[in-house]
């Protein structure tokens, strides 16, 4: 069984569908539960072990993480991975190239604060390949 196994079920906040509609832009499965859009879009996100989205960069606003539970990594091109857990806070500016996920064998779950900003976009790109991501 995988670590923290019992967010499957949701924690603090609904689990909410599968995420379908980025599916393309994640390796393995993820849910996703849009908390609000008013003002400023939140959305949780979890990942079931192994589960990473691709690499992307957002333009204009950044994104903030709020980790809520389980464990997880963030990594910016050209850096190390960081490991996270509940209570960790990543701040990514605009423009920086990154990808979150889940590690191998642990659920991971995150609040997704997406900071607004005029014409803000987000830019999916490539894959985080299994060879960078098994060597974490």
């Amino acid at each position: 069984m995988a670590k923290n196994e019992e967010l499957k079920n949701g924690g603090i906040f609904p689990l909410g569908e599968k995420n379908e509609a980025f599916a393309k832009y994640f390796i393995g499965q993820s849910y996703l539960s849009m908390l609000t859009n008013k003002g400023v879009s939140i959305a949780n996100v979890t990942f079931e072990p192994r589960c990473r989205n691709n690499w992307h960069i957002h333009h204009g606003g950044g994104q903030i993480l709020l980790v809520m539970a389980g464990e997880g990594y963030y990594q910016e091109w050209g850096k190390h991975a960081q490991l996270l857990k509940a209570g960790d806070v990543v701040n990514i500016p605009p423009e920086v190239k990154h990808w979150h996920g889940a590690t191998k064998d642990s659920w991971f779950v995150h609040l997704a604060v997406e900071v607004p900003s005029e014409n803000g976009s987000n830019e999916w790109l490539e894959a985080v390949d299994d060879d960078t991501y098994h060597q974490l």
